[in-house]
């Protein structure tokens, strides 16, 4: 995947800088040609000799150099990478990417680019925290930059929590995500997955069991053919996959609004297994035993993200794609469904307690389209995902 590739890579200003020595090393082992832009604050951790040697390839610091300037300039040099990565990306470069300024030979390159940016964040767990942060982070994944990491463990400052930089083999897996040439390349998908949370006070909900593992390996399978994909989530158990937009939901109702927010989509694959129904008299405190009895609790039916989506009109993806988890009568219930909905397929599955499907590591599905229904035998989720999103290629291509 990155042979003959050329990476554009960015190293500022953290401890996790020392990182970056072996990521270009490990890049360079693939067979990509990587081209390193030492920031002024990444000078401070590692040395413009060692990434030049590792490299085997001028390093550029300065821009004003002349030389440098003359040779190849930074407009030039922003657009010959087929990929730009930063690691580490810290607040600093991301508070200036977020804001667009160009005081600096990194973030000018970054702001004339016309190719994909992929960022490793890298920070104290609290400046990761912080408001401004997230909300830096939110505009840049609005902007289509790509986020891979950051992970949570023990820092060196001593403190512990998210912000430690992604390890080289998840950086290059994303990179690979993010150089996928396949039948989806320029094509935006999106996929939900996951369950939701209902709130019945603040520390009680209503869930199901998925764990999120299906949608999961649809999104990676849909990456891995070059689609750009957004991944709308709810709290699942599985970790969502490198190289996707990713956005965290808890609620039915916020997964809709994300759904709505998206840019727009050539494809969308609704894999969430979203509850039914939601408390409107959800407690703002928690729900205390008492002498009255069980709490009396109030229900509404929980937005349709599958059928609104289906139904849009103008906007609406050419292919939307539903799930229906079923325990009896799986392809005549499943059918109607697609009816109902008016959406293009359905993944039909028996999750019945003794398929071991739900939170299981395979699955058994049927395709449901307008052509009939189409059996699958029963596989790993990653194999039905594989299958599933060259099925989407075929038909959106």
């Amino acid at each position: 995947m990155l042979a003959k590739k050329h990476i554009l890579l960015i190293v500022g200003g953290g401890i996790a800088a020392f990182k970056s020595l072996d990521l270009v090393r490990r890049l360079r082992d693939h067979g990509a040609q990587v081209t390193p832009v030492l920031t002024n604050a990444g000078a401070e951790f590692v040395t413009p000799l060692s990434l030049s040697a590792l490299s085997a390839s001028k390093i550029y610091q300065d821009l004003f150099n002349l030389t440098d300037e003359a040779e190849m300039g930074h407009i030039e040099l922003s657009r010959a990478a087929d990929l730009i990565v930063v690691a580490p990306a810290t607040a600093d470069l991301m508070a200036k990417m977020a804001g667009g300024l160009a005081g600096d030979l990194a973030s000018t390159l970054l702001l004339a680019t016309d190719k994909r940016v992929l960022i490793a964040p890298s920070m104290n767990v609290r400046m990761w925290e912080h408001p401004a942060t997230q909300r830096n982070l939110a505009v840049l994944r609005n902007d289509g930059i790509l986020v891979v990491g950051p992970n949570e463990g023990d820092m060196a400052c001593g403190e512990y929590g998210p912000g430690r930089m992604a390890e080289v083999p998840e950086i290059i897996a994303a990179i690979d995500v993010a150089l996928a040439e396949g039948p989806l390349k320029g094509k935006h998908v999106i996929v939900t997955s996951g369950p939701t949370h209902e709130p019945i006070d603040p520390v009680r909900y209503i869930a199901n069991r998925s764990s999120g593992a299906q949608g999961t390996a649809i999104a990676r399978a849909l990456a891995a053919l070059g689609a750009e994909v957004t991944f709308i989530s709810g709290p699942a158990v599985v970790p969502p996959p490198w190289g996707v937009t990713t956005v965290n939901v808890q609620t039915a109702q916020e997964m809709l609004a994300a759904v709505k927010a998206a840019p727009a989509a050539d494809a969308a694959v609704f894999a969430a297994a979203v509850a039914d129904w939601h408390v409107v008299n959800a407690g703002d405190s928690k729900i205390k035993k008492d002498s009255a009895g069980l709490p009396r609790l109030d229900f509404a039916e929980n937005p349709d993200i599958l059928a609104t989506v289906s139904q849009m009109g103008e906007g609406r993806p050419k292919l939307v794609v539903g799930f229906a988890a079923e325990t009896d009568d799986v392809i005549a219930n499943a059918t109607a469904k697609r009816a109902r909905k008016r959406c293009d397929w359905i993944v039909a599955n028996d999750v019945s307690p003794e398929t071991g499907i739900m939170g299981g590591s395979e699955n058994a599905v049927t395709l449901i389209t307008a052509e009939g229904a189409d059996a699958w035998p029963r596989m790993s989720k990653d194999a039905v995902a594989a299958t599933l999103a060259q099925r989407i290629a075929e038909a959106i291509a």
